[in-house]
């Protein structure tokens, strides 16, 4: 059910990020609303600030006035973040909320959360997601630091070595 979630930019009074957040999660734990929202992200940076001739490192809203979250639009998902106290609105015409792009997401540094797999090489596993969805790949190589593998998959008789995500893969 996670693959169709899309992410969306929530308007939020300013200074509010962090208590819609809360807000969110605390609403979505109450409800049980963890099969239509998955993630609420408030981006931070790493900022370099002088002040009196003192440098340090600070965090700060990369956003500030917007919340991410990652849910499956419905009526419900939908009802609840527009109604969480402080959310001002979608980002979107109207009352339409369009959801990121891949190309966004990546560009605002929204880290999906990290998936741990335990496999091995040698191991056959089902790719989930992509191109090649529904296949089944041998692992190679596991590269834990980049999150990937490398795998041969038997296409049309052949196979071909691919490179996929650890959350592309699960274990047969």
């Amino acid at each position: 059910m996670a693959e169709k979630a899309r992410w969306y930019v929530v308007h939020t009074y300013s200074g509010y990020e962090n208590k819609v957040k809360a807000n969110l999660e605390k609403t979505i734990e109450n409800r049980n609303l963890q099969n239509l929202i998955f993630d609420v992200q408030v981006p931070m940076e790493e900022v370099v600030e002088t002040k009196n001739e003192k440098t340090k490192v600070v965090q700060r809203k990369k956003f500030p006035g917007y919340v991410l979250v990652k849910m499956l639009m419905t009526d419900d998902s939908w009802y609840v973040v527009r109604n969480t106290r402080g959310v001002t609105g979608f980002v979107g015409p109207g009352s339409k909320p369009v959801p990121l792009t891949d190309e966004e997401i990546e560009f605002m540094g929204i880290k999906e959360p990290l998936v741990n797999i335990d496999v091995e090489v040698g191991e056959n596993v089902k790719i989930v997601s992509g191109p090649l969805e529904n296949f089944v790949a041998q692992i190679r190589e596991i590269n834990y630091e980049k999150r990937k593998i490398k795998a041969l998959v038997n296409m049309f008789g052949r196979e071909t070595p691919v490179e996929l995500d650890f959350n592309q893969i699960e274990k047969i």
